[in-house]
């Protein structure tokens, strides 16, 4: 890391409490969020920013949700978010097969069209190299409404920032994924 977390003791009580739960929750407190907290109140918008992507009632599914984080991550080069939200995939159902395949989706035969049209989208938006089209959107709007639009643009510039975050602190992955997955 190209910063280190501050002393525990140095963190204000209500995120050590936070740390609580995520040490019994995965077994340590994670890098990431300890790089976070340094700045309390960067990190509470940013956790109530990911908890509000990441709901029951969001109109996108939760493999849908996971598989555009992960899609991100590659892109920014953040192993870390690559070992969680490749971890949480797996959780979700998916096939170790279909997250080995992710990052040359447009290439297998594992992704329904709507996971590719998502995808595709995740890439438009997060690469500095490529627009999102009129062509592109009324491809996502044959399988997601307006709403539902939004709440993808808005996850993907979500897991963008904390991608980009990670990724330029250099937050190295926690062990959460055992299968081998590139980052770029």
């Amino acid at each position: 890391m190209r910063i280190e977390p501050k002393p525990f003791n140095d963190y204000p009580w209500y995120l050590r409490l936070f740390f609580w739960n995520q040490r019994r929750k995965y077994g340590k407190v994670l890098d990431a969020s300890l790089l976070w907290a340094r700045s309390p109140k960067l990190f509470l918008a940013a956790l109530f920013l990911f908890r509000t992507m990441d709901r029951k009632s969001s109109p996108l599914s939760p493999i849908l949700r996971s598989l555009v984080m992960v899609r991100v991550s590659q892109i920014n080069g953040c192993a870390f978010c690559v070992d969680m939200n490749s971890a949480t995939l797996l959780k979700r159902g998916v096939s170790s097969a279909k997250v080995g395949a992710l990052q040359e989706w447009r290439a297998s035969d594992l992704f329904e069209e709507q996971e590719r049209a998502v995808l595709e989208y995740a890439e438009a938006v997060t690469r500095s190299d490529i627009q999102v089209n009129d062509e592109l959107t009324a491809r996502l709007k044959k399988y997601l409404d307006d709403d539902a639009i939004i709440e993808l643009t808005g996850l993907i510039a979500c897991q963008n920032l904390s991608s980009k975050f990670n990724s330029a602190l250099d937050i190295p992955p926690q062990g959460f994924c055992q299968i081998n997955l590139p980052t770029s």
